[in-house]
């Protein structure tokens, strides 16, 4: 393998660059830096560890890491021995964790020291899995740096393609594995990217501020820095003065941000802003979740025209805007991507007209089409002939630019991440005087959605007594991002259909 075409094909692009630029920084953290080549000599080195242990083409392995080199590690080795790697959500629950870990058929989970609850829950239900620790020693798993210390780190000598399988979380409550049995081709979202970013191999350095686990931070971010040969900058734990302030520290030119940390930049006060040198940064990328028109337009008129934006998922699909193009089109999401077919369809699956609202449907890939693992039902959920959609409402104008107006009843996006309330109405209801829940997204101006439980009481039951219950349950049984915000307390019942089920849309409509 000579081009970094074709190591990029194999999952060894950090191979490439290790033979290039071995002493290069790949990655800078609050938990260690590795250059190129001790990047890649570990990932190597955990790939033959893994395939010393039995495992076979297509198995699966995850990762419960934070932003650190090791999550890097975890995944580039896995994916150079043709495994399925799974990252996970570390702000889940134990049990939410393990089910993710049981689901994926991962047999080896690395995963952060301090998450000791994950190694005792996956340990008691999964005794099989083997575990490794990062960071620390736990009796119950094998410290994965010393571990794969025992190999060499060359060059896995017959390198094979892995895949990702990332989780998004479904309208049930429980996560879904977006499975491909066959790699699709890369995506316009991620070329549109590159083609944008104009990488400089020499000066360019990144910061990703969201967390590797998120798709959108690791492929867009991370991942497509790294194959350039850019290093970056992994933090830790996001906070806007500080970002500001590694911006300038390291003279960084590339990003990806969500909306809400749009937001909390701009709310800095002036003399923070003005402190620190960020005239490097030439480069930002958003998505994962809507951006308010003043809050994008206050970012450009702040920082300059270098605001991108993607439209996609997990899943697929996509559409891409420039700067210049939003400022003639404020609140575009763009057009859609070469190759890629949006179709606007009403409740009875017909196309609407220009300018109408509709469920937005995309093209399938003609290879690598997804489908929700072990879940023949939800994909089929999904899927309208050979388009699938991901919920949202929007409609395109007679310019061909796409707009979101809404987006499915069921999901609420707080901050870039995706939230899926029955869950949470499924853990209010173990309260005895709660007769019927709702919970929905109301308006927040810093994440976007926030959430609120709608709540109808049991006859008789003494409305502050109940909310101190349902506050303390929620502590107990929810992740912190899970946990509704407010409460409100309905006399007249929730709107429901024939068929029994609550109408959260009509639910929420009332707060927006």
């Amino acid at each position: 393998m000579e081009t970094l075409q074709e190591h990029l094909a194999l999952g060894m692009g950090i191979a490439f660059h290790a033979k290039n630029i071995p002493d290069k920084k790949a990655i800078v953290s609050e938990y260690g830096e590795r250059t190129f080549m001790e990047l890649n000599a570990n990932s190597n080195r955990y790939a033959k560890f893994l395939k010393e242990k039995g495992l076979q083409n297509g198995d699966a392995v995850a990762i419960v890491c934070k932003n650190r080199p090791e999550f890097l590690e975890g995944l580039f080795g896995p994916i150079r021995v043709g495994l399925r790697i799974t990252p996970i959500n570390w702000h889940l629950t134990a049990e939410e964790v393990c089910y993710i870990v049981e689901n994926c058929e991962a047999k080896v989970v690395l995963c952060d020291a301090i998450f000791s609850e994950f190694f005792e829950e996956i340990s008691k239900n999964l005794p099989d899995v083997i575990l490794m620790s990062v960071d620390g020693e736990n009796p119950l798993a094998m410290p994965f740096l010393e571990t794969i210390q025992e190999y060499d780190g060359a060059d896995v000598e017959t390198p094979e393609p892995g895949r990702s399988m990332l989780y998004t979380s479904g309208t049930t409550g429980r996560p879904k594995g977006v499975f491909r049995k066959e790699n699709p081709p890369p995506s316009k979202t991620e070329q549109f990217t590159l083609d944008t970013a104009s990488f400089d191999l020499v000066n360019d350095f990144s910061i990703c501020p969201g967390p590797a686990y998120h798709a959108a931070p690791l492929g867009l971010n991370i991942n497509i820095s790294l194959m350039a040969g850019v290093g970056v900058y992994l933090m830790d734990k996001w906070d806007a003065e500080k970002m500001l302030s590694l911006i300038s520290e390291y003279k960084c030119t590339h990003t990806h941000m969500v909306a809400t940390m749009f937001h909390r930049v701009l709310r800095l006060p002036e003399e923070i802003k003005s402190k620190y040198d960020i005239s490097s940064m030439r480069w930002i990328l958003h998505g994962a979740a809507p951006c308010p028109v003043e809050v994008k337009k206050a970012m450009i008129d702040w920082m300059g025209p270098i605001v991108y934006e993607y439209y996609a998922a997990t899943e697929g699909g996509g559409c891409f805007i420039q700067p210049e193009e939003w400022l003639n089109k404020p609140g575009s999401v763009g057009q859609a991507n070469e190759g890629t077919e949006v179709k606007i369809l009403d409740e009875q699956f017909n196309e609407v007209e220009l300018g109408q609202e509709g469920t937005i449907y995309f093209s399938a890939p003609s290879t690598g089409r997804f489908e929700y693992y072990k879940a023949e039902e939800k994909t089929s959920g999904a899927y309208w002939g050979d388009y699938f959609t991901m919920g949202d409402i929007g409609y395109c104008d007679s310019d061909g630019y796409h707009f979101l107006t809404g987006r499915s009843a069921d999901t609420i996006i707080s901050g870039g991440t995706n939230i899926y309330p029955q869950e949470i109405d499924n853990v209010l209801l173990m309260h005895n005087a709660v007769a019927e829940v709702c919970c929905v997204g109301v308006p927040n101006e810093e994440w976007g959605e926030e959430i609120k439980a709608i709540i109808n009481l049991e006859s008789g039951a003494d409305q502050d007594t109940v909310l101190k219950e349902l506050v303390k349950l929620s502590d107990e049984k929810l992740s912190g991002f899970k946990k509704p915000k407010t409460f409100e307390f309905w006399s007249e019942e929730l709107p429901r259909l024939p068929t029994g089920k609550i109408q959260r849309n009509l639910v929420k409509k009332r707060f927006w």
